[in-house]
């Protein structure tokens, strides 16, 4: 570890090492703002063996991508620390505590601790996500274009999820799983038929897989529907404890509470950017390094001027 790891004052510490965290510490250590990186390594697509629609990096695997990312950071003086943040507490600067590591002081915070996927609880789901089942078209969707898809149901807003994968694939079968018909409006009924999306009533018991592939899904009355690949819809889970316990406004949406934030990523705490998953569920890799640099392109301004404003008024 650097020995002076954890001495003096950060300007900027980035909570959370993937995408949106290292983006905002390149532009930071670019403007030559001394910045400290807490990474807990627990990205949100590490079950993936690969990351596409981002321009000059589709189809890279997602660790490779975070390696280049911490060696781009480090040539600007950046330090990273393995290392879990625990508690941020202000008393003009914030005071960061980690779980292993000693507490660090800094100017100002960005936190992107992204979220978890929190799997249906069905045999067999989450042991294979990231292969053959999967959660985004956009990102998975050509890879496994044209074979026979599944969608499990997790509530009403699933149809949406069943109506968007039949651009990838003609052959879908809609699992309503422990969702009445009834739930489904006349408008999602006829929309689903239209798409030629099949729809199947009944519980779905486990997935079928034969030889380390997936081949089918059982129902609780033992038919069985041959499918090669399935998605589902995870409940996000934010992980926004930091945020809240700064008194961060948050937003209650139907995939989560996510903080209000500026178009720059500023939460409702002063001194306090967030980015990336954080954000929002939706927030793709591109979307997260994008947001990263928008949050420390806005902590570059604010320092500045709050240092000349200083020098004015002192």
């Amino acid at each position: 570890m650097n020995e002076t790891f954890g001495s003096g004052t950060y300007d900027v510490v980035v909570v959370g090492g993937g995408a949106a965290g290292l983006s905002a510490a390149l532009v930071l250590g670019r403007a030559r703002h001394r910045t400290l990186v807490v990474d807990a390594g627990e990205p949100r697509n590490a079950p993936s063996s690969h990351m596409q629609g981002y321009l000059s990096r589709d189809g890279m695997a997602p660790a490779e991508f975070l390696a280049l990312g911490r060696e781009e950071i480090a040539r600007y003086g950046v330090e990273l620390v393995r290392d879990r943040v625990t508690d941020v507490t202000r008393d003009g600067d914030f005071t960061v505590a980690l779980d292993t590591g000693p507490a660090v002081r800094a100017r100002r915070l960005v936190v992107a601790t992204g979220l978890k996927d929190e799997m249906p609880a069905v045999p067999g789901v989450a042991e294979r996500f990231g292969r053959d089942v999967l959660h985004c078209p956009f990102c998975h969707g050509w890879e496994v274009r044209d074979e026979p898809f599944g969608v499990l149901a997790s509530s009403a807003l699933s149809v949406h999820q069943a109506l968007m994968v039949s651009q990838w694939s003609k052959d879908v079968t809609f699992f309503l799983h422990e969702v009445a018909e009834e739930e489904l409006s006349d408008q999602d009924l006829r929309r689903l038929a239209a798409a030629g999306v099949g729809v199947v009533p009944g519980e779905v018991a486990e997935l079928v897989v034969e030889d380390d592939r997936l081949t089918g899904v059982r129902l609780a009355d033992g038919t069985t529907h041959a499918r090669s690949v399935l998605f589902v819809g995870p409940r996000p889970v934010p992980q926004t404890s930091l945020l809240e316990r700064l008194g961060a406004e948050m937003n209650e949406t139907p995939f989560g509470a996510y903080p209000v934030v500026d178009p720059t990523g500023l939460t409702t705490v002063p001194g306090v950017w967030a980015a990336g998953n954080a954000i929002g569920f939706a927030e793709q890799v591109v979307h997260a390094a994008s947001g990263g640099y928008r949050a420390a392109a806005a902590i570059v301004g604010d320092l500045l001027m709050t240092g000349l404003d200083a020098a004015v008024n002192g």
